[in-house]
């Protein structure tokens, strides 16, 4: 049966906690092996990236695997080639899909037709390495992620859907601050909670990061919005993530941001340079749960 990672909701609470483990496991080990050893892996990203392109391409090489990188000029995902066509030709050539790209209905048409593993590097809808990568950041300093709060301040976009997800297995308390018109899309808050998570939607960032044991951001516009950052400055403006803020959650609290960050907008260069800062940590935890992600798959 083939595994495709999509969403961490592809996950069952036992595997999402596996995983994290499994990734601190080979983190504190430098773990490499020929798991994938005589396998390609075709990367294909719409999407310009620095920490997942590289994050990927290292996890698989130190899993004995290789890579091909294409953007979207060199592949059909950006020409007039139905994506089925795509899948099936890549699978004749490949063992796996790692794609970065818009819209997350062309995931789900390319697992569809794919007979080999497909892999979300982002979307517009979910960024779930991102966040189980996130988790694992909390998890070095924090073990128990159900004791948490979690605040996400800013635009409720595809992190903050994946942290959504992620609250449903791993039980931390989670409050989102959006402004009113930037919430995440309510069909994957209602589905979330109905799985039980503990998710909190307000517009106030004061009454989210209110005793926060971690405070999340993100720009203000992602890639494909930029058009709209002019705008949505003025909006996010009282989002932004400062010593202010800051001031009101748990003492120790730590912050956390995916990057690239936009420092003097969504957070500012005195918190981003701080020692409430731990970004450095979940850039580096990229590798390792993508790793780890990868031998989920493949094992």
């Amino acid at each position: 049966m083939i595994r495709n990672f999509l969403t961490i909701l592809d996950l069952d609470r036992e595997q999402a906690h596996a995983l994290v483990r499994r990734a601190d496991e080979m983190k504190r080990a430098r773990f490499t092996s020929d798991l994938l050893a005589g396998k390609t892996l075709v990367l294909v990203f719409e999407k310009a990236s620095t920490r997942t392109r590289l994050s990927f391409e290292i996890a698989v090489r130190q899993l004995g695997g290789s890579t091909i990188f294409m953007t979207d000029r060199e592949s059909q995902l950006g020409r007039s080639e139905p994506l089925k066509d795509t899948a099936r030709v890549i699978s004749r050539y490949a063992d796996g899909l790692i794609v970065r790209t818009f819209g997350q209905e062309k995931l789900d048409e390319l697992t569809r037709y794919a007979a080999i593993p497909v892999v979300n590097a982002l979307s517009d809808q979910y960024h779930p390495c991102q966040v189980m990568s996130d988790c694992l950041t909390m998890f070095e300093r924090t073990p128990d992620l159900a004791a948490l709060t979690v605040a996400w301040v800013g635009d409720g976009n595809n992190m903050a859907h994946s942290f959504i997800n992620a609250a449903v297995h791993f039980g931390f308390d989670l409050r989102l601050a959006c402004p009113s018109g930037f919430e995440p899309q309510a069909a994957v808050l209602e589905r979330a909670r109905a799985l039980g998570a503990r998710v909190t939607l307000t517009a106030d960032p004061a009454e989210a990061v209110r005793g926060a044991d971690y405070v999340n951001t993100d720009v203000w516009a992602s890639m494909g919005q930029e058009h709209e950052h002019h705008g949505r400055a003025k909006i996010f403006g009282p989002y932004q993530v400062s010593d202010e803020l800051l001031r009101l959650a748990r003492p120790g609290c730590k912050v956390m941001h995916c990057l690239p960050a936009h420092r003097g907008e969504e957070l500012t260069e005195a918190v981003m340079e701080g020692p409430a800062s731990i970004v450095w940590d979940q850039a580096e935890n990229r590798l390792h749960m993508q790793k780890a992600i990868l031998e989920w798959i493949y094992s």
